[in-house]
């Protein structure tokens, strides 16, 4: 029999194959079983979106709640927004019967004719974003089933951060009201950038001040993170030296996604009886990066020449604070207008991030690739 790789990479499989967050998940859990709204805030790929998912397997909220995880991500404007709000419910829903989903669908009456059925008879949302004619109606009937449904309704939006940037107005204070009266669900806001997320919750101006409670999320302490590897592998026949962890753990700053990733590779490239040791690092992550050439080759020659030259300048340092500073404009040969100006593209297509005013490449094996050229 084929044993299962331990280390996932995407979606979430079960407690076993889920590392520690045991104080965060027995906090989560509390506060939204306990009518608490929260704010989860973290880098992207430390982890938020499992977090959620674990949640949200937890017995006492799979046997009690209606969950749903909504990805805002993509989204431009209030009609997109509502467009995936109403297909996550829907795809919540199937799996509880029949009965469940019709009482949903009952509700959106501005969308009814554009719902189909598959063999089965279950529903298919083969909406076009168009159909949504009126998205303040649609919304109006979503919160009107979150009211009425028959269990209390656990709602996560991923990417949260993202409203702040659609062109309608008032969003925030249309959604602060909506969900301040509807008092049959609690919303999880997830986010990953943080400055927007802390003048959303946190500016005494904003419509959600203080409408929530604060869940920073850190990275996972090394210790647990090294147990849990090794169990992994001692558990399939295998092991790996502590030290080929601690490296790993080092390269990515203990960002779960990347470890994942990495561990996965590791995993499938040592035997059975084998020991894993610090010199497959760096074979392993020349086979990932070699898989992302023509990608992370496709991204850079899309990037005009300006953002290219501060990209790579951002590369070199690693981290950088100071990108206006004379050492920084000197060394790279930049000018601040330019800098300024090449930042704000880099930040909107996410090739930049910045965490407390420090600038560095979002996508950490995309940096790697760049230090090879």
């Amino acid at each position: 029999m084929v044993k299962m790789n331990p280390f996932i990479t995407s979606g979430y499989r079960s407690e076993k194959y889920f590392c520690d967050r045991i104080e965060e998940t027995r906090f989560l859990t509390k506060q939204i079983t306990n009518g608490n709204n929260v704010a989860l805030i973290s880098p992207r790929r430390l982890g938020k979106t499992g977090l959620i998912d674990h949640c949200f397997h937890q017995p006492e909220v799979k046997n009690n709640y209606y969950t749903f995880l909504i990805d805002i991500y993509a989204t431009k404007n209030l009609q997109e927004f509502v467009f995936e709000f109403g297909k996550s419910i829907l795809q919540g829903l199937k799996p509880q019967g029949k009965k469940i989903w019709e009482t949903f669908l009952s509700t959106l009456s501005s969308l009814r004719t554009g719902i189909t059925f598959d063999e089965t008879g279950n529903p298919s949302w083969n909406l076009e974003m168009g159909d949504i004619k009126s998205p303040s109606v649609t919304l109006d009937e979503i919160f009107s089933y979150l009211k009425k449904a028959d269990r209390i309704c656990l709602i996560a939006i991923d990417e949260f951060q993202v409203i702040a940037k659609y062109p309608e107005k008032n969003i925030e204070a249309t959604l602060r009201t909506y969900i301040q009266h509807c008092t049959n669900a609690c919303f999880i806001y997830s986010g990953s950038q943080r400055h927007m997320m802390g003048e959303i919750f946190t500016s005494p101006s904003r419509p959600f001040y203080q409408s929530t409670t604060i869940l920073d999320l850190k990275p996972i302490g090394f210790e647990n993170y090294a147990a849990f590897i090794e169990r992994h592998f001692i558990e399939n026949g295998k092991k790996i030296n502590k030290d080929t962890i601690e490296e790993v753990y080092r390269l990515f700053d203990g960002t779960t996604w990347y470890i994942q990733f990495v561990m996965n590779f590791l995993y499938a490239d040592t035997m059975e009886k084998e020991t894993c040791t610090v010199g497959k690092i760096q074979l392993t992550l020349d086979e990932i990066l070699s898989q992302m050439d023509f990608t992370y080759s496709s991204l850079l020659y899309q990037l005009p020449p300006k953002q290219k030259e501060v990209l790579m300048a951002i590369c070199k340092e690693g981290k950088i604070k100071e990108v206006t500073s004379s050492r920084f404009l000197h060394t790279y040969k930049l000018t601040a207008s330019s800098v300024q100006g090449a930042l704000k593209g880099l930040l909107e297509k996410d090739f930049v991030t910045a965490e407390l005013g420090v600038y560095s490449v979002y996508d950490r094996f995309f940096e790697r690739w760049l230090k090879r050229l």
